[in-house]
């Protein structure tokens, strides 16, 4: 790999003693594998592996597998992210004391969102954002994977998030930006970079913030984040949120030992993540609290009835009194009551695309169960059977494949060593394979041997 010119000097000027270091790094070294267990699931790291020192749930993997061919993954088991990115949880832990509304700015494809799910004190509300529609849709499929009833998705532009003012407790902005940190592994990051790239970056993320800043109550958090080095888009940016948004810099402990880099050239309290430092890719994140203090601001929103629907879906839910059941369009859905008012208001303002747990999708006289329900820890144990499938089997359900299988008739769960992975259709001589079209494997290529990175 040959680094542009220009990039090269921009190093030498960032880090005149390291510089040497990292462009080695990004050029010869591989990228390190790592994923995070969902705890929520029980899944515990598993002994003798190499833990990510700042993250919990957090390990390292000798290779890298086909992660499409582990059910563990399509269970919602794990999420694979960088290392470096797992830092998110470490900040939240340590700067969030209590059940917040906490909001993903530039959410997808949801690792930053799904480790906030697990960070956040319980009864937090999560919305989960993303401009781009088919970015979207993939983080709407990830947030359905990971279980958690509590969060919302939504496709929305900085500016149309910033219409809800003072709503938000925490915000996290892992704004686009020149991707300098990915060029170990992506080659198309070192393609397309440029000294223009980087001032058009920049001048974005200035305005990302500004259009949302009005969303954050005072005295609220901002975690501001990019996956790159140079100091315009990092340094310079956190000392724009202090100085023009009008905030304070947040100081967040850390270990010696993990080598994290400080800031370069400002007094803001800033944490860089570099290849030839850590085990991990690029990153840059710096905490900070708004000006002021007042408490989160509600929006006013109509109350309106419940629209009717199938009163036997509630019996899908393990505590059913703690959801109001509404239907919206043909989808039958459960909002935990605690924070109902607050999706209805969501609901008003954004694009909504994911809330709560979607129950059902009504087909004329029929109640047929969601994927949303079959990933949800909100499901009751005992609402539907489980049909349990050898390792073959489930790569032919999980592909979207007719299956055959050994099951009381009707909707049944379809599950690998213990972990669901979505609906099936018992018909008896055959099972309609209901799992979603957006999910499927498309290669039909069969593993030597099982792929099973939990175990």
């Amino acid at each position: 790999m040959n680094l542009p010119e220009a990039f090269i000097e921009q190093l030498q000027s960032l880090l005149p003693d390291e510089w040497e270091a990292l462009a080695e790094a990004i050029t010869t070294t591989e990228p390190s594998v790592a994923v995070r267990v969902n705890v929520a699931r029980g899944v515990g790291v598993p002994e003798g592996t190499r833990r990510v020192p700042w993250c919990e749930q957090g390990f390292y993997l000798a290779d890298r597998p086909s992660f499409t061919f582990d059910t563990d993954w399509h269970a919602g088991r794990y999420y694979v992210q960088d290392a470096s990115s797992m830092f998110i949880a470490h900040v939240i832990k340590h700067l969030v004391h209590g059940p917040v509304r906490y909001l993903d700015l530039c959410a997808a494809p949801g690792g930053k969102t799904t480790a906030a799910i697990q960070a956040l004190p319980p009864r937090s509300l999560v919305v989960a954002n993303e401009i781009v529609p088919p970015r979207a849709r993939v983080l709407a499929d990830n947030v359905i994977r990971w279980g958690h009833p509590r969060c919302v998705v939504t496709s929305n532009a900085p500016a149309q998030m910033g219409k809800l003012t003072h709503f938000f407790d925490v915000i996290a902005a892992d704004v686009p930006c020149s991707g300098e940190g990915m060029m170990r592994k992506d080659d198309e990051a070192v393609a397309q970079w440029s000294p223009a790239l980087v001032e058009q970056c920049a001048q974005r993320q200035r305005e990302i913030l500004t259009d949302a800043w009005a969303a954050l109550r005072p005295g609220g958090l901002l975690i501001y984040s990019t996956c790159t080095y140079n100091r315009q888009e990092n340094e310079e940016i956190a000392d724009f949120i202090v100085n023009q948004l009008g905030a304070t810099s947040l100081e967040i402990p850390i270990e010696p030992s993990w080598n994290i880099h400080p800031a370069i050239g400002s007094e803001c309290h800033c944490y860089r993540f570099m290849p030839h430092r850590v085990d991990g890719e690029g990153l840059f994140m710096a905490a900070f609290i708004k000006d002021g203090n007042s408490p989160r601001q509600d929006i006013r929103v109509k109350d309106k009835s419940a629209k009717k629907c199938d009163e036997t879906v509630k019996n899908w839910l393990s505590v059913p009194n703690d959801y109001i059941i509404d239907q919206q369009g043909d989808l039958v859905i459960a909002v935990p009551q605690d924070v109902s008012r607050e999706v209805a208001a969501l609901r008003s303002t954004l694009n909504v695309l994911h809330a709560g747990v979607e129950l059902a999708t009504v087909m004329g006289r029929k109640t047929v169960p969601h994927q949303a329900l079959a990933m949800s820890l909100a499901r009751a144990e005992n609402a539907f059977s489980t049909c349990e499938v050898d390792y073959a089997m489930a790569l032919r359900y999980l592909r979207g494949e007719s299956i055959t299988i050994d099951a009381p008739r009707g909707y049944v769960l379809i599950s690998h060593q213990g972990a669901v992975l979505g609906f099936a259709n018992n018909l008896g001589n055959r099972a309609n394979n209901l799992y979603p079209k957006s999910q499927r494997i498309l290669s039909t290529h069969l593993p030597d041997m099982l792929i099973a990175v939990i175990g």
